[in-house]
């Protein structure tokens, strides 16, 4: 996250109640701002919309098919989305920032084909309006490099002209929705699209008033001997765990019903995970502020140390710096997410009374919120292991997330209602206490593959 780390500094050099809650919220906006943003907007679309505007049937429609649009949007754009951060911090490293627009805009060819290329694959099998499945084949064009766009967010410094460009296009989406309702489904999604395009246009705008460049288009992100395709893989595996266990329930038939079309949805499963994800505002706030200042400033130092050739006692102080801010920085992660799933879970009846929602589910929303506090966990200590250049190590704890996922949540809907959920909740464990194993043991013998790196 190049660059918001010297942004939070700088707010908490302020040493101010202020600046702390400054420091915070910002970090809680950078971390889950787009996401949170997106769920809260389609939720009052849904909210207020079903029995007022649209009839129901159609508020569910279009819910569930922007929900297929942000999954695969998501895992499509997961290719890209590591590989290409760490290509541009390379680029910033090297001082060839002439060359990160135009590799941005090569990134979003590749994407933009790709995608398009999927869309309509999927498109011959939707048998939709032909109307609303260019709308749904744009939206996933669209949105994939939205995240791409994203991804050079955090190298700039105009971070609330960002988030006021994103509340911005969602309060359009969620206002159109309610003035222009004539169009039915079509309507919606066009809406929808077009508030995305919106957003993103806006965005790349602030790139590119960010960045020189000299040329318009470069593909050098792909060459082999510069990009890490085992940060690809990271990418892609862990948006299809994070979203596998949403398309085991969503395809078996005991569990879930047909929506439009080939779009499917679990009626038991879909409200508490999407509502849970809301929980995981305070802990990305925690992760990035004490991620990307104390751990990233002391490993920054660590490395400089090495490359340098500092003397072996400061080479082990800043080791030892860098191993205990890791350490506090995942113990403040854990607390302050600990404490809002203690709130949540005591306060998960009012929740759900507040949304309209039958307490049938309760027992499953306190399951997704253990679920999505481990999840933040996971997050971070990825976070480390991609710091530390453990990259295979990152590749296989993802993969295992995925494959747990999947394989656990497929034999939770066999199990029966009363292990819903778990095998996420289960998956998330399972690769958050490995995890933490292989990082104790990448701290213990961490001079010894840094020098040996070093010599290679």
């Amino acid at each position: 996250m190049a660059g918001i780390g010297f942004e939070l500094r700088k707010i908490l050099k302020k040493n101010t109640l202020f600046s702390y809650l400054e420091a915070y919220g910002l970090a809680a906006i950078i971390g889950s701002g787009p996401w949170a943003l997106s769920i809260i907007a389609l939720l009052l679309i849904g909210i207020i919309s079903i029995g007022r505007i649209f009839p129901t049937d159609l508020i569910i429609q279009f819910l569930v098919m922007v929900t297929y649009l942000m999954a695969a949007s998501l895992i499509l754009s997961g290719f890209f989305q590591l590989m290409l951060t760490r290509f541009i911090s390379d680029l910033i490293f090297r001082q060839l920032s002439v060359e990160i627009v135009p590799n941005l805009v090569g990134c979003m060819l590749v994407m933009s084909s790709v995608t398009f290329t999927v869309g309509i694959l999927i498109s011959f099998v939707t048998e939709l309006d032909q109307s609303i499945e260019i709308t749904m084949v744009s939206g996933l064009v669209v949105l994939s490099n939205l995240w791409i766009v994203i991804v050079f967010l955090s190298g700039m410094k105009q971070y609330y002209k960002i988030m006021l460009t994103l509340a911005a296009g969602y309060a359009v989406m969620v206002g159109a929705s309610l003035l222009f309702p004539t169009n039915g489904l079509l309507g919606l999604l066009q809406i929808f699209v077009g508030s995305q395009a919106l957003i993103a246009f806006t965005l790349l705008i602030f790139v590119f008033r960010e960045y020189r460049f000299r040329r318009l288009i470069l593909f050098d992100f792909l060459d082999r001997k510069k990009a890490f395709y085992s940060l690809a893989l990271c990418g892609l595996f862990y948006n299809i765990g994070v979203w596998v266990d949403k398309f085991v329930f969503w395809f078996h038939p005991d569990v879930s019903f047909n929506v439009i079309s080939i779009f499917r949805a679990s009626y038991i499963y879909d409200l508490p995970i999407f509502i849970a994800y809301l929980a995981i505002i305070p802990g990305m706030a925690v992760f990035l502020l004490h991620m990307e200042t104390d751990f990233a400033e002391s490993n920054e130092k660590f490395y400089d140390a090495v490359r340098t050739g500092s003397s072996l006692q400061d080479i082990f102080r800043y080791k030892d710096k860098m191993v205990m801010d890791a350490r506090n920085s995942l113990y403040q992660i854990f607390k302050v997410q600990g404490i809002t799933l203690a709130l949540l879970l005591l306060w998960s009846d009012e929740i759900l009374q507040l949304l309209g929602i039958d307490l049938a589910y309760l027992h499953l929303l306190y399951v997704d919120l253990v679920g999505v506090s481990l999840q933040v966990l996971l997050m971070a200590l990825l976070n480390v292991l991609f710091y530390l250049d453990k990259r295979f190590i990152s590749v296989f704890l993802i993969s295992l997330m995925m494959v747990l996922n999947f394989g656990l949540s497929w034999l939770s809907i066999q199990l029966g209602p009363q292990f819903y959920g778990y095998g996420f909740a289960i998956a998330m464990l399972v690769s958050t206490l490995i995890g933490i194993a292989f990082l104790n043991r990448k701290f213990a013998q961490l001079e010894y593959e840094t020098f040996m790196l070093q010599r290679s």
